[in-house]
């Protein structure tokens, strides 16, 4: 086997038919990374005959005196089930890398283990997984096997909705819940729109909370990815927001006036009466609710007459899919659900496109925990009747053992010495 540099043009080629391939591996995420402290390197495996074995794009940067860490997005895209092959590579990948200074490799293939119903039950499983974890670990890759959250780079849990039904099934699938709040966010006034590069900086308002790239990454995988990149952001209509508030609660003032007379009414008594109460109780509770809802609606009508942002999300396509690569909401406006009316415009405009899945990205993978950090956002992705595709994993290739384990020892101790991040609240359903 022999390690080639393939140009751009030769990587896509090869890339964009691989059984393997994704939006990671392509030339389209290099370049973006390449301008954002990244260097890169596009590599070709080929057999004795020239024909190439496999492919990647590998990121790499200096990490510890002079040394580098590589990393293959999503990578590599090769056969793993051959372990002859593998072992092969991984050999002169070892000796090619160690000459240019690298101490490791990290891979996170885009390889599916496990497709999950919403409660983790397992409905299909990769006849060839087994295999491949063991020809990855005999060749000399160390698994981060135990990783059920957001400890990796890219999630090893991703929440799915397929599109093989005509759209209004696709809706009428999603849980109760979800439903709700996606008429209510529209009873709210919100309105779906498509951003253009200009509004990249208002959607970066929404997401930098959460993240520790900078504005110009967004703006230059935009860019990169052309058209396979859509923006979507959610503005709140003000007026349409008054008026709806104002009917909801001169609709509640009505029925409250109506339990009201019925509750004097001597003649309903016991049980009928104590169900009377209750409800009554909880109209009292509604209007409450819309009479603070109007006099909100009616502040920021005065404020923004012409309506105001209030969330966005970004996607990529790429095969048959649509990613939703990141999304985020200003918190003031959590309570109208616009980040649930998002992904509905998404799948809509997915299905119509004839698209066959939606990914909503990343999900926690502890399906046994019924209360935690990331509970809400499984129940809002979930919520849309996602199944959920569990990957492989995360592994290591250690190049250079004693400068491996130094670096890993000495960021252990940075860690242990940095002051804990300040505390914020948690913004359920708002990861990504």
């Amino acid at each position: 086997m022999k390690i080639i540099t393939l140009s751009p043009e030769q990587f896509q080629a090869y890339a964009s038919s691989h059984r393997y391939r994704n939006f990671y591996q392509t030339t389209a995420y290099g370049n973006t990374m390449k301008l954002h402290g990244y260097e890169i390197h596009y590599l070709g495996f080929q057999d004795e005959h020239g024909t190439l074995l496999g492919a990647t794009l590998l990121i790499f940067k200096e990490v510890f005196m002079g040394n580098k860490m590589a990393y293959a997005p999503r990578g590599m895209l090769f056969d793993y089930s051959n372990s002859f092959f593998l072992e092969e590579l991984m050999t002169k990948l070892k000796k090619l890398l160690g000459k240019q200074g690298f101490i490791y490799l990290k891979i996170d293939p885009f390889i599916p283990v496990n497709i999950r119903s919403k409660d983790g039950s397992i409905l299909n499983s990769n006849p060839e997984a087994g295999i491949i974890l063991e020809n990855l670990k005999s060749a000399g890759f160390q698994h981060y096997s135990a990783q059920l959250n957001f400890e990796n780079q890219k999630p090893r849990f991703e929440a799915v909705v397929t599109l093989n039904q005509d759209i209004k099934e696709v809706y009428q699938n999603f849980d109760k819940r979800t439903r709700y709040k996606i008429k209510k966010a529209m009873r709210s006034g919100i309105e779906i729109l498509e951003g253009t590069e200009e509004n990249i900086k208002d959607f970066y308002e929404f997401i930098k909370r959460k993240q520790t790239h900078s504005l110009a990454y967004y703006q230059d995988l935009y860019n990169n990815f052309q058209e396979q990149a859509t923006l979507y952001l959610a503005k709140l209509n003000t007026e349409t927001f008054v008026i709806n508030s104002k009917q909801l609660y001169e609709r509640e003032m009505d029925r409250n006036d109506a339990l009201a007379k019925q509750v004097q009414n001597q003649d309903i008594k016991g049980k009928k009466k104590r169900t009377l109460l209750n409800t009554k109780m909880e109209s009292d509770k509604l209007l409450n609710t819309y009479k603070k809802d109007l006099v909100w609606a009616t502040e920021l009508l005065k404020e923004n007459p012409k309506g105001i942002l209030v969330g966005g999300a970004l996607t990529i396509t790429y095969d048959q899919a649509v990613y939703l690569f990141i999304e985020g909401l200003n918190p003031k406006f959590k309570e109208l659900n616009s980040n649930y009316l998002l992904k509905w415009e998404i799948l809509r405009r997915a299905k119509k496109e004839k698209f066959k899945y939606v990914n909503l990205n990343g999900i926690t993978g502890n399906f046994e925990e019924e209360e935690g950090k990331f509970q809400g956002l499984n129940e809002m992705k979930l919520g849309y009747h996602a199944v959920i595709t569990e990957y492989v994993g995360e592994f290591d290739f250690i190049i250079n053992g004693l400068t491996y384990n130094l670096y890993r020892n000495l960021n252990k101790e940075k860690d242990k010495k940095s002051p804990p991040p300040k505390k914020q609240e948690t913004k359920k359903g708002n990861n990504s």
